[in-house]
């Protein structure tokens, strides 16, 4: 009977919910159960981090398996079946990351020019001799474009945009035209200064890329000489520079206020 009665007198409230409990409490029991769930914002950084090297790695493999196949075959013959298969993958990874043969051939392009574009603008120096400057920036694109590799992508080009023309416009707005918008930039800054005769800047930046051009480097492009000489850039580059210099010499008058 007591023992009924003990059992009788426990407070109705034990049964009843526990009371929420106070905010502090609240606070690192959601911090411990998210910890649970989701990684820490470093771990979630280093992971993407590691997620899009490996994603980057596998477009630059991508990127050179195309090449190689595009100078093979041609740019015609090239699919993105064959790219895919020498690859070693599925044709719907590849498609992941080039939506099409013109992209990845973009893309290709983007890397052969690369290098030579980023080199070409630290060349660039207002503060530095513009004859110097302009040897320096001459040679380096000589020594690019008279290369084995632009050569071959330079005939590719020429061979193919009759039947392609997307392949030249691609060409031209990745490769020379780029370059030359650069070169236009450091010109007219030249001219600003009176250090050159004001002029078109791209008209003359397109002379000095033509410039380069015109001696050795055609001999290479049609396969009557394999390469270039390091004397023979040099020959060129110090031919190219001295006629444009002559030829956008500032008048008197602005030679004497610059």
């Amino acid at each position: 009977m007591c023992r009924l009665n003990c059992i009788k007198t426990v407070p109705s409230s034990m049964n009843a919910p526990l009371p929420p409990l106070p905010v502090a409490c609240q606070q690192k029991k959601r911090t411990i159960w998210y910890g649970n769930m989701n990684c820490s914002s470093s771990s979630c950084g280093s992971t993407a981090s590691r997620r899009e090297a490996r994603r980057q790695q596998r477009r630059d493999e991508i990127v050179r398996i195309a090449s190689r196949t595009f100078l093979d075959q041609g740019y015609a013959a090239t699919s993105m079946s064959a790219v895919a298969a020498e690859l070693g993958g599925s044709k719907g990874t590849l498609w992941s990351y080039f939506p099409s043969k013109e992209a990845l051939f973009a893309a290709v392009l983007d890397q052969a020019t690369g290098v030579l574009q980023g080199q070409i603008m630290r060349l660039f120096n207002p503060c530095a001799d513009i004859e110097a400057t302009l040897r320096n920036v001459c040679r380096a694109l000589l020594v690019r474009i008279a290369s084995p590799e632009a050569i071959a992508l330079h005939r590719l080009i020429v061979g193919e945009a009759g039947r392609f023309p997307e392949i030249g416009r691609i060409f031209y707005e990745r490769a020379p035209g780029r370059m030359k918008l650069l070169l236009a930039d450091y010109l007219v800054k030249a001219m600003d200064r009176g250090v050159l005769r004001r002029d078109d800047p791209l008209f003359a930046a397109r002379c000095l890329v033509s410039l380069c051009q015109a001696n050795d480097y055609q001999q290479v492009l049609v396969g009557i000489i394999h390469g270039m000489t390091d004397e023979q850039i040099e020959a060129d580059t110090s031919f190219a520079v001295a006629t444009f210099l002559r030829a956008y010499a500032p008048t008197a008058e602005v030679a004497q206020h610059g």
